[in-house]
């Protein structure tokens, strides 16, 4: 796939593109379904802009730690911000400066974690988009039908077939969206559309991992994002069996 697309004078670069258009309809999303329940609009913003300094930052410090040994022998790595970007350390990131954000704020976190994350997902499916534009998370070799070349990536082997586990990460993060909304339609109780995510989003990615062949790190047998996996499934699970009654203990009070 082509990354850089030119129009004119104009360089469209796809990734950075995708990344932008998934970060305003998220937006645009929340602030429309916000209204409609009455969730504060700045509080929004905030969480917005809190999550970009915070997923940015995190994603970066995840691959430094992936990446430790690596950095340890070259130290330029730190440095090289051509690539190096885990998306699980964008979502850690993103959630706890927004959590920190509700903090300050006085606010309440769970009831716009809850309203934040199929917002969240959608972005996601974008993003993975831009990720199939830069031929970066790319999959195995394959010879099926559905297998997809690379001819000017920077990341893929090039004129190889390759699974497009960029495109299954997509439709995953839209399918996973689209259950999100479907569900908190059904006003459940805070945290159980969050965790949902956490559950849905932690099982998938898993799975995908198994037909990635990028390099992501490892633990044993598993790869450093399928490990993360396994504890935000747990998380979630928590979450979805916890939190409804410690926020009804709260409501009590």
């Amino acid at each position: 796939m082509f990354n850089n697309i030119q129009i004119g004078p104009i360089t469209l670069h796809m990734y950075g593109l995708m990344i932008a258009i998934g970060f305003f309809a998220a937006l645009v999303m929340t602030l429309r379904r916000g209204r409609k329940q009455g969730y504060d609009e700045d509080i929004i913003y905030g969480i917005f802009f809190c999550a970009i300094i915070g997923g940015m930052v995190g994603t970066r410090l995840l691959y430094y730690i992936v990446e430790l040994p690596a950095i340890i022998k070259n130290p330029s790595i730190l440095w090289n911000f051509k690539n190096g970007y885990v998306v699980y350390g964008g979502i850690i990131g993103g959630i706890v400066t927004s959590m920190v954000y509700c903090q300050i704020k006085r606010t309440a976190f769970l009831p716009y974690f809850d309203l934040v994350m199929p917002a969240v997902s959608f972005a996601q499916g974008f993003g993975r988009i831009g990720c199939f534009f830069a031929g970066c998370c790319y999959g195995r070799e394959t010879d099926a039908w559905y297998g997809i070349t690379f001819h000017n990536s920077g990341f893929a082997p090039n004129g190889v077939k390759l699974i497009p586990t960029q495109l299954i990460s997509s439709a995953g993060d839209f399918l996973i969206c689209a259950l999100l909304l479907a569900y908190a339609r059904r006003s459940p109780r805070t945290g159980r559309v969050a965790a949902a995510y956490l559950l849905l989003y932690g099982v998938g990615r898993f799975a995908v991992e198994f037909l990635r062949n990028d390099y992501r790190g490892s633990v044993g047998a598993l790869s450093t994002s399928q490990l993360i996996s396994i504890g935000v499934v747990a998380l979630g699970i928590l979450m979805y069996l916890v939190m409804p009654k410690l926020s009804g203990v709260a409501e009590q009070e």
